[in-house]
């Protein structure tokens, strides 16, 4: 009898908990929510983004009026659009750019392959790829090697993880195809812009510039093809200079998001088919330079080196730099995201300054000796017995990372085509 009340009493005391416990998630939830909606409200805030008496609801379009304006949502197409980008280039450099390259000669055969070494090996991937001087010392006692064989050892060990020139020649072939097609398209479909010819169009009634279907793709596609660069980071041979790639990426994703989403897509489609004019050049020379046309290489490369200067430090600082700063100033003013969109290209500019002098120093280099100069620090490295052979060697070289962006555009260093490991 006196049970009964005991099992009434303990599951009263269970339900209480549950309730309490629901509570508390509930509660959880709540605060969660409230603080996702500061997060947004904070990041969103319409005097960071837009002009003074400019609102969010004012951008969203009357219904039935047929104007649309740039939306974050809509960035989130890029994401497909980028993995359908992926796997054409997958698929067009095998079944179009493998087949030219074996056309033109070009082998699918790498540098040199170290001899199995059980011990050297173990050294290699589980210490270090470049041993020191003692390491040396102690590999030769313990292997009965003379301290030279050793080194070369590790230079092939070294040389058989790098890329193929059959492979970077489909690399090189590929963002040739993709550059020059969307410089075309960019060209094409600026040249029936009225900002292309006035660029005080650009700002006049901004923000209230209607989005058109062909600026929306040409945008969108941009934005895909560099988060594919991303994707193939991941799966490409991971190179020395992965991290700086990323952050390159990233910033250059970040720069087309930011304009799209405040609706300078206007200034921006300058800015981008001023950049496109060039890429394609460089990788024109490379592929040249991969099928051993050296003249056409170095033809490639001077042109390319004139169109970059004329297009970096001519065109841009004097349309683009001069349209962002001093036209929008007059006919907006200046707004907190005016500020940082205009600080981010002058850093551009400050980076084109840099870049033009060390393809001026390449250039020059490649006038006094008659041709572009080796890269010392080139895909290959040579053993002791190659670099006696071709000391005197002026053979041009071109060294490209396979992550997708070609290295003047942003990553040459000390003047010469980095190293790829």
């Amino acid at each position: 009898a006196a049970a009964t009340p005991r099992c009434g009493s303990g599951g009263s005391v269970s339900r209480g908990r549950r309730a309490g416990g629901g509570g508390r998630r509930r509660r959880r939830r709540k605060m969660a929510a409230a603080a996702a909606a500061v997060l947004r409200a904070w990041f969103w805030n319409e005097r960071f983004w837009l002009p003074h008496n400019v609102t969010w609801a004012d951008l969203a379009g009357e219904p039935g009026s047929g104007l649309q304006y740039p939306r974050a949502s809509h960035v989130l197409s890029a994401f497909p659009l980028a993995l359908g980008i992926f796997t054409v280039r997958l698929l067009f450099e095998r079944f179009i750019a493998k087949p030219c390259a074996i056309n033109l000669g070009i082998q699918d055969s790498g540098p040199h392959r170290a001899q199995p070494n059980a011990i050297l090996e173990k050294v290699f991937t589980s210490i270090t790829k470049s041993p020191d001087g003692k390491r040396l010392e102690g590999l030769s006692k313990q292997l009965d090697w003379d301290v030279r064989k050793i080194q070369r050892w590790f230079r092939h060990r070294r040389n058989q993880d790098k890329p193929t020139t059959l492979t970077k020649f489909c690399e090189s072939m590929w963002r040739f195809t993709f550059y020059l097609s969307i410089f075309l398209y960019g060209i094409k479909f600026l040249w029936l812009a009225p900002w292309f010819w006035d660029t005080r169009q650009c700002w006049y009634n901004y923000p209230f510039q209607p989005l058109t279907s062909r600026l929306y793709y040409y945008y969108i596609l941009e934005l895909a093809f560099y988060w594919s660069l991303m994707f193939s980071q991941f799966t490409d041979i991971k190179r020395k200079d992965f991290l700086i790639m990323f952050v390159h990426h990233l910033a250059t994703i970040g720069l087309i998001t930011f304009s799209y989403m405040n609706n300078m897509v206007r200034v921006g489609t300058l800015v981008l088919c001023l950049h496109d004019a060039s890429d394609f050049l460089l990788e024109a020379a490379k592929l040249a330079n991969y099928a051993k046309y050296q003249r056409l290489c170095d033809a490639f490369f001077m042109l390319f080196g004139v169109v970059f200067i004329v297009t970096r430090l001519g065109i841009f600082p004097f349309w683009i730099l001069n349209t962002t700063l001093f036209e929008s100033w007059e006919l907006i003013g200046p707004y907190p995201s005016w500020w940082l969109f205009n600080g981010l290209l002058i850093t551009l500019q400050i980076l084109h300054i840099i870049w033009s002098y060390l393809i001026i120093r390449i250039a020059y280099k490649a006038l006094v000796r008659g041709k572009v100069s080796k890269d010392d620090r080139s895909d290959v490295e040579s053993s002791s017995e190659e670099e006696d052979a071709t000391s005197n060697s002026t053979k041009g070289f071109f060294s490209t990372s396979s992550n997708g962006s070609n290295r003047i555009n942003g990553h040459v260093a000390g003047g010469q085509w980095p190293e790829e490991e």
